[in-house]
C-alpha cells in the first residue's frame, strides 16, 4: 500500500488547516503505471470520474477515457476543456435537453452509453437530424436497474443495422465494486465471452468490451488482501486472453486507481472520558469521510497520527462533530499521548470519501481541497466553503 508521505501531511495540515482532503497525483501516476505493466498494453483503462473529480486533470493525461455519469460531471469537463475524444457518456438518467448540449459538445468524438431503448432511439434522432456519425455502447444489465437485458441489446443492435449514422462500437457491462475473489470476474467474462460470440454468429459484431470490474480496495487493518495487486491484475488479464471473443478491452476503474492517492486530515479538539471510554471529538465526522463497509466505527481503518508521538498507547474512540450518536469514526483506536491539537490522517481516501458524504448535514463547512506533486508542491483547487447559506431558507440581504 502506497502512503502520502507524513512530511507533506504534516504540512499540509499546517498550511491549509483542518478538515482537509488531501490527493498526490505522483501516487495516481505510480498506480496507473504499475495497472498498465500488470495488465499488459491490450487491455485499456478507463476512469470513473464519480469516485473524485478534483483529480481529473491527471487522469484525463492518463486514462484512455473519462466515465462521466451525471450533467454536472459533464459540466465539470467542458469547464475545464476536456477534449470530447476523452468523454464516455454513461449514466442511467440521460435528460432529453442535457443529452442535446452533450451530444453538441461530444459529436462523433466522444462515446454514448445507452441504459434504454428510450436513449438509444434519441441517439439515433439527434445524428440523423445532425448527420454526425456517433459511436453508441448499450449497456448490458447484471439483474438491476442499470441497462439492458440481452435480448433487449440484441434487438437494439439489430435497429441499429438500420441506422446511417449510429454505430455499434461497443458493450457496457458492470455488476458491482469492491469483488475481492478473481472469480466473480471469471464468471462474468465467460458470460460476457458467450454473449458476445452468440452476437457475433448473427452478425452482430461488437468491437469493444467495457468492462467494469469492480477490483476491491482494503480500507481497514482487518482486510487481509484486496484484488489490485499485482498478481491479481496479471490474472484477470489472463483471463481476458482465454475468451473465444477477441475484441479489445476497457476496464473501468474509479476506486481501485483512486482509493491510495488520498488522505483525509482532521483535527482533536476535545478529548474526555465517560464510564471508561475515551473520547476524541474531532472537527470532521462521517458527514466528510466513508470507507465502504464500515459500520459505526466498528472497523480500524490506515490512520496516522500528527505529531508521531512516543509513549504507552491508549485506544480512544474517535467522533466526529455531528449531532448524531452515528457520528463515529472508529470505535476504538490505539493513540500515544493523544491531545487537542494532534491530526489524525485517515488514508486510503482518495475514492469516494469526498464525494458520498451527507456534506450539508448540520450547515458544517466543506473542506478544503488541496492537489500535491513533488513537480508543482501544494495547489489549492477548493478552498474551505461555508454551507449554511445552501441549508438557509432566509432570503434577505446577506450579513
Amino acid at each position: 500500500m502506497r502512503l502520502i508521505d507524513r512530511k507533506v501531511i504534516e504540512k499540509a495540515a499546517s498550511t491549509f488547516g483542518t478538515p482537509l482532503y488531501l490527493y498526490d497525483t505522483d501516487i495516481l501516476r505510480d498506480e496507473m503505471a504499475r495497472f498498465h505493466a500488470a495488465l499488459g498494453p491490450e487491455i485499456g483503462i478507463n476512469y470513473s470520474m464519480k469516485a473524485n473529480s478534483f483529480i481529473l486533470e491527471t487522469m484525463a493525461e492518463l486514462a484512455d477515457h473519462i466515465e462521466v455519469c451525471s450533467m454536472g460531471e459533464f459540466l465539470i469537463c467542458r469547464k475545464m476543456g476536456i477534449a470530447p475524444s476523452k468523454l464516455l457518456i454513461s449514466g442511467v438518467l440521460k435528460k432529453s435537453a442535457d443529452l442535446d448540449m452533450i451530444l453538441e459538445y461530444g459529436q462523433g468524438e466522444s462515446i454514448y452509453t445507452a441504459e434504454s431503448m428510450q436513449q438509444f432511439e434519441h441517439l439515433c434522432r439527434w445524428s440523423r437530424d445532425h448527420k454526425v456519425q456517433i459511436r453508441c455502447y448499450p449497456r448490458l444489465t447484471s439483474g438491476n436497474q442499470f441497462g439492458m437485458d440481452q435480448e433487449t441489446v440484441r434487438d437494439l443492435m439489430r435497429r441499429a443495422k438500420d441506422e446511417p449514422y449510429l454505430t455499434i462500437e461497443g458493450l457496457h457491462f458492470f455488476s458491482g465494486t469492491m469483488k475481492r475473489m478473481v472469480r466473480k470476474q471469471t464468471k462474468e467474462l465467460k458470460m460476457l465471452d458467450q454473449y458476445l460470440l452468440s452476437l457475433e454468429e448473427e452478425g452482430l459484431t461488437v468491437p469493444v468490451l467495457e468492462y467494469g470490474t469492480g477490483f476491491a480496495v482494503s480500507y481497514f487493518q482487518k482486510d487481509k488482501d484486496d484484488s489490485i495487486g499485482d498478481e491479481n491484475l496479471k490474472a484477470f488479464a489472463e483471463l481476458t486472453r482465454t475468451m473465444q471473443w477477441k475484441g479489445r478491452i476497457c476496464i473501468e476503474m474509479g476506486r481501485a486507481l483512486a482509493a491510495q492517492c488520498g488522505s483525509y486530515l482532521t483535527q482533536v479538539m476535545d478529548q474526555k472520558i465517560s464510564d471508561g471510554t475515551g473520547y476524541l471529538i474531532l472537527d470532521g465526522g462521517i458527514h466528510q469521510l466513508g470507507y465502504d463497509g464500515q459500520i459505526k466505527g466498528m472497523y480500524q481503518p490506515y490512520i496516522r497520527q500528527i505529531p508521531e508521538r512516543e509513549g504507552e498507547r491508549k485506544d480512544w474512540t474517535l467522533c466526529g462533530s455531528l449531532c448524531t450518536v452515528n457520528d463515529i469514526l472508529c470505535q476504538s483506536y490505539p493513540l500515544s499521548s493523544a491531545a487537542p491539537g494532534d491530526v489524525l490522517s485517515f488514508d486510503q481516501a482518495g475514492a469516494y470519501c469526498a464525494m458520498e458524504g451527507m456534506s450539508l448535514f448540520l450547515s458544517h463547512e466543506l473542506p478544503g481541497v488541496i492537489l500535491h506533486s513533488a513537480r508543482d508542491g501544494f495547489v489549492c483547487v477548493r478552498e474551505r466553503m461555508e454551507t449554511y447559506d445552501l441549508n438557509s431558507p432566509y432570503r434577505g440581504e446577506k450579513e
